[in-house]
């Protein structure tokens, strides 16, 4: 199973309307299919132009690690040295911190991953949860 199109836009919509209903800053959501591909983004009016490498950076660590955001940033606070080498395999795209949440089918294989950012990384990775879940997908942060 790959995250359709219509799944992709069904997690961008619910996470944006998860953020408005926080009271969150501006967000910018990125979709990637397994392979970490881009599948989807929407940047909300008044977010950073630069959140777009941000959200997709999150997404990227998450699919190409099979390892959610929360991981990443505890695994690169236990072994920074870890994390600068899988920055330096995948060109510095990868950002380890909450926000960048898998995505698994009902099997519970990776199908891709979503990326938040705009708000703190905790609020960041709430609202990639409520999209995915809106889609009837599972999300690991």
């Amino acid at each position: 199973m790959a995250i359709s199109l219509r799944k992709a836009r069904t997690i961008i919509r619910k996470a944006l309307e998860k953020g408005r209903e926080m009271e969150l800053k501006p967000l910018t959501v990125v979709v990637l299919d397994a392979g970490g591909h881009l599948q989807a983004c929407e940047r909300e009016d008044g977010a950073a132009p630069g959140r777009f490498a941000i959200a997709q950076g999150k997404a990227y660590g998450a699919v190409m690690l099979g390892m959610a955001g929360t991981a990443q940033m505890a695994r690169a606070e236990q072994q920074a040295y870890f994390m600068t080498a899988v920055n330096g395999v995948y060109g510095g795209q990868v950002v380890p911190v909450p926000g960048g949440v898998l995505v698994r089918d009902k099997k519970g294989a990776v199908i891709g991953a979503v990326g938040v950012t705009g708000d703190t990384s905790d609020n960041d990775a709430a609202a990639a949860v409520a999209g995915i879940e809106a889609a009837a997908l599972t999300a690991e942060i």
